[in-house]
């Protein structure tokens, strides 16, 4: 099964380009140990909400940018091996200074339950972090299901979800305090790829007004999910 890894980083809003190198070498080095590919993208519309967001969910300052961001793996056996293999690379010596800051980097390990296929190169994409009750993964899957399609009727060029089993507690941030995951429930990641954000805009106003839309009740937890729009600064599958 597909397997990706899911991010968010608080990174220094001035140092987008030292960022941007610093994924480059590490998506190289991600490809030599078997990931399929790395897709790094910008924050540029990241609203504040009332009880959780992706600003808050890894403490973001003032001076900083959240980047959402994902690395495809073939399986997460390949995944596993090689976060072993690059422990001891050399390669993976970090930057001095860092353009972000490694505390408050949140990580997790996701299983694809949907996917609607490559939809080719991308100007935009809407970033998503919700809880699922442990439970409800079927009824999630099948969200998914349908509503894909009314994204992509709307303009969507792809839509990717992922169900969490590797998403470890951190000291400072996690995925889990990110979307008030309690006992008995699971963090999903997912993403839409779209042209451009206008597009991306325009589908959204629609889509909030479709009636197909507001009967599919999502299985998540709606207050506590977490959501963005940003452009990508990396992507190694269409550089």
């Amino acid at each position: 099964m597909t397997y990706i890894q899911g991010f968010l980083t608080p990174a220094k809003t001035v140092k987008q380009q030292a960022y941007r190198d610093m994924s480059a070498k590490m998506a190289s080095i991600l490809t030599d140990y078997g990931a399929l590919g790395i897709v790094e993208c910008w924050g540029a519309d990241v609203p504040e909400g009332k009880r959780t967001d992706m600003k808050r969910a890894v403490a973001a300052e003032g001076d900083e940018t959240v980047v959402f961001s994902w690395v495809v793996w073939p399986d997460r056996a390949t995944c596993d091996a090689a976060s072993e293999k690059m422990m001891s690379d050399e390669r993976m010596q970090p930057e001095d200074p860092m353009p972000f800051d490694m505390k408050r980097l949140i990580y997790g390990g996701y299983e694809i339950d949907e996917d609607t296929g490559e939809g080719g190169r991308f100007g935009f994409i809407t970033g998503m972090v919700a809880a699922v009750p442990d439970d409800q993964r079927d009824a999630y899957r099948r969200h998914g299901e349908a509503t894909a399609p009314l994204f992509r009727e709307y303009g969507a060029l792809r839509v990717t979800s992922g169900w969490g089993v590797d998403v470890p507690e951190g000291k400072t941030t996690d995925f889990r305090r990110a979307v008030e995951a309690g006992p008995g429930t699971t963090v999903i990641f997912g993403w839409i790829e779209w042209p451009d954000k206008a597009t991306a805009d325009s589908a959204m106003a629609k889509l909030f007004e479709d009636p197909r839309l507001r009967e599919l009740t999502p299985p998540w937890d709606g207050p506590t999910a977490i959501f963005g729009g940003f452009a990508p600064i990396i992507d190694s599958f269409h550089d």
